[in-house]
């Protein structure tokens, strides 16, 4: 789907956004815990991740900044919402939900993203957020994406992000 992405002060918003208003309940219930997530990072309570994310999970970062030097960093969750308690910008991802997947606990939320620091954009890429039905209530397990420049924002599909040269 492309269209307008959602974000974190669009939570009311994320079911109608996906592609063709062609959705389940579940499937309205999963783009709502990725809301939550991308609010979450928005948030000023850094503590917000550790209770939408499943501590046993794993994130993969496949960091294309550099094209000659692409890098693969695996970090587990637990780890990752320890030091993002500590973080101190002010950070925003925006998200537009490409495809949502659900198959009873297990639900996949695919599409671009662009991230900003301090109101700069740093990256843009493509997510990949495995969520996870635990307790009533999904989460997410395990996340994987891209990071490339701003310039090629566009190219992953991030197109609500202005074009820049860097």
């Amino acid at each position: 789907m492309r269209g307008l992405p959602i974000c974190a002060a669009a939570l009311a918003l994320a079911a109608p956004a996906l592609a063709d208003n062609h959705t389940t309940p579940e499937q309205d219930a999963v783009a709502e815990a990725a809301t939550n997530f991308m609010a979450a990072i928005s948030s000023d309570d850094r503590t917000l991740l550790a209770e939408l994310m499943v501590s046993e999970g794993m994130i993969f970062v496949h960091n294309r900044m550099d094209s000659a030097n692409p890098r693969l960093a695996i970090v587990p969750v637990a780890d990752h919402v320890e030091s993002w308690k500590t973080r101190t910008a002010d950070y925003e991802e925006v998200m537009n939900y490409s495809h949502i997947l659900v198959d009873g606990d297990m639900a996949q939320v695919w599409g671009p993203y662009s991230f900003t620091a301090d109101g700069t954009l740093t990256h843009c890429g493509i997510n990949s957020l495995s969520m996870v039905k635990r307790d009533g209530a999904w989460k997410v397990g395990n996340t994987s994406f891209t990071m490339v420049k701003p310039s090629e924002c566009m190219a992953v599909g991030a197109d609500w992000v202005e074009g820049d040269d860097s």
